[in-house]
């Protein structure tokens, strides 16, 4: 019988390569944005069989750039009141989301994402100086993870308004959206509002 110590170790090519949803493969996805590369965790230790990890994301600052980026999308798809901590029902919106994508463009549902979030947070916003009464407004740079976190937002929302009194379910309205998103076609909510900022 052989000691445990002498066991061979397992080659790094008989390990399955972990897909989303068992279908879509992360290691040809290029983040084409070199600023956001760091936020768009979307590779190797990011790759998730599902969208769902129950991190703790939000304890420590920065520690969302961790979240699997598909992860984040689901979760923000999880908004107003009626929908708050139905996760397995934005998993399923995903799911579905991302095989009308495959459907529709032929390409990987991820980079597909990837490209949507890239093109649609704003590199450009203005904020708020004033003091008493008087306030003027002062354009300033915004920071990676913040484009990012707003790419999302936006993108969940426009999909959101689209499926509101529509015949259309929401996972169609996701996919039209990220596909818009990511052709940077102004049909887009996220890419609308990003212009609109960004003026």
């Amino acid at each position: 019988s052989m000691a445990v110590e002498n066991m061979p170790l397992p080659i790094a090519a008989d390990i399955p390569e972990i897909k989303l949803f068992g279908r879509w493969s992360c290691y040809d996805v290029q983040v084409s944005d070199m600023s956001l590369q760091d936020y768009i965790s979307v590779k190797e230790k990011y790759a998730k069989y599902l969208p769902h990890s129950a991190g703790r994301y939000a304890h420590k600052r920065f520690r969302k750039a961790q979240c699997p980026i598909v992860e984040r999308l689901t979760n923000s798809l999880m908004m107003h009141g009626r929908n708050n901590g139905k996760k397995l029902m934005a998993v399923r919106i995903v799911k579905h989301a991302f095989e009308i994508i495959h459907l529709l463009t032929g390409e990987n549902p991820l980079q597909v994402l990837v490209t949507a979030i890239i093109n649609s947070g704003p590199r450009e916003d203005s904020t708020r100086i004033g003091r008493a009464g008087t306030v003027r407004r002062q354009a300033v740079d915004v920071s990676p993870l913040r484009r990012v976190n707003q790419a999302i937002w936006l993108l969940c929302t426009g999909a959101r308004e689209a499926a509101f009194r529509n015949i259309k379910t929401i996972a169609e309205c996701v996919a039209d959206e990220l596909i818009n998103a990511a052709k940077g076609s102004s049909n887009s909510y996220a890419i609308k509002k990003k212009d609109e900022l960004e003026r």
